[in-house]
């Protein structure tokens, strides 16, 4: 019902009165009263008059109702241990796919390897539980998938070349904008759940970390509505999720990457692979032509592009 009448005072260009709304929306007028008394405490500003209700401001909270068809799929917290710990309970709990965990901070974020990730207020943090009918071999193009998303996202929205590391990066002008983690469960042969986290530096300022990463506000100069990026990247995702076995998948992720045709060092456990990264494999793998001429296939490790400086092993 909050979702209905948002929609409804934004689509009203000025005011909406108390009958009209209940009129559309099958309610009574005290019905709907209590809903906007609910989307005041939400910090929604409505103004109200003998013409009716006029909405003046909306808080920047991704809030469920904000999203249209979404809205029953997701999981709000203000502040959250982990999108991913909480995740990962509703998956096994049966969660189905699509589910979403998306928290206004996270007090323990986590990225790959076990690493923190930094996600004070004004920044996206989401999991996305996926559940795809494919060998877990596969279960890496999930990774890629959100990446290009992402990506996407960015690029269609304001404008700016973002880029795509191997294997979860998202770059703006080779700084950190997003990381993706993705963990997946297996019984046999068979992805039970694979659940994607993506945190996005959007409303935050990243000066401290000296040019290793970046947000869009720092990298536009002003903020963004996290809710118009939120709602942009889900429809992407909806996309690139029924591409995911497809070979456009990869393409667009080639197409994206500045990775691939780059001099590499990954760092795998026990081993460093060196050379030049020339390509993906079906199951995302990198390919890297290695110094010694043959061919290597990375399929979990850190990843540096190398400049001409640092080609040797350290």
């Amino acid at each position: 019902m909050k979702a209905r009448i948002l929609e409804a005072l934004r689509g009203s260009g000025g005011c909406c009165s108390g009958q009209k709304l209940s009129l559309s929306l099958g309610t009574s007028r005290a019905s709907v009263s209590k809903h906007i008394q609910a989307l005041r405490s939400d910090g929604y500003l409505i103004e109200s008059s003998p013409r009716g209700y006029r909405l003046i401001s909306s808080p920047d909270l991704l809030l469920p109702y904000e999203f249209p068809g979404w809205e029953h799929r997701i999981h709000y917290f203000p502040e959250i241990d982990s999108t991913m710990d909480a995740a990962r309970e509703l998956a096994k709990q049966g969660a189905g796919e699509g589910t979403l965990v998306v928290a206004e901070s996270q007090r323990h974020g986590r990225g790959r390897l076990g690493r923190e990730w930094l996600s004070p207020r004004g920044g996206i943090y989401l999991t996305v539980i996926l559940r795809p009918r494919i060998s877990p071999v596969y279960a890496p193009r999930a990774n890629l998938m959100a990446a290009v998303a992402v990506a996407t996202t960015i690029r269609r929205l304001y404008g700016i070349e973002a880029d795509l590391k191997w294997p979860n990066d998202v770059l703006i002008a080779g700084a950190k904008v997003c990381g993706i983690l993705a963990e997946m469960h297996a019984e046999r042969d068979t992805v039970s759940f694979v659940n994607i986290g993506i945190g996005i530096n959007a409303n935050t300022s990243i000066s401290e970390f000296e040019g290793t990463a970046t947000s869009l506000k720092d990298v536009l100069g002003r903020e963004i509505c996290r809710r118009q990026l939120l709602a942009s990247l889900l429809t992407q995702i909806d996309r690139q999720h029924s591409l995911l076995m497809e070979e456009d998948l990869m393409d667009e992720w080639r197409s994206l990457s500045a990775t691939l045709n780059k001099d590499v060092r990954i760092m795998v456990p026990g081993d460093a692979i060196v050379g030049r990264a020339i390509d993906i494999d079906a199951a995302g793998a990198l390919i890297i032509k290695a110094q010694d001429g043959s061919l290597r296939k990375a399929v979990v490790g850190d990843c540096i592009h190398l400049t001409a400086r640092s080609t040797t092993p350290k």
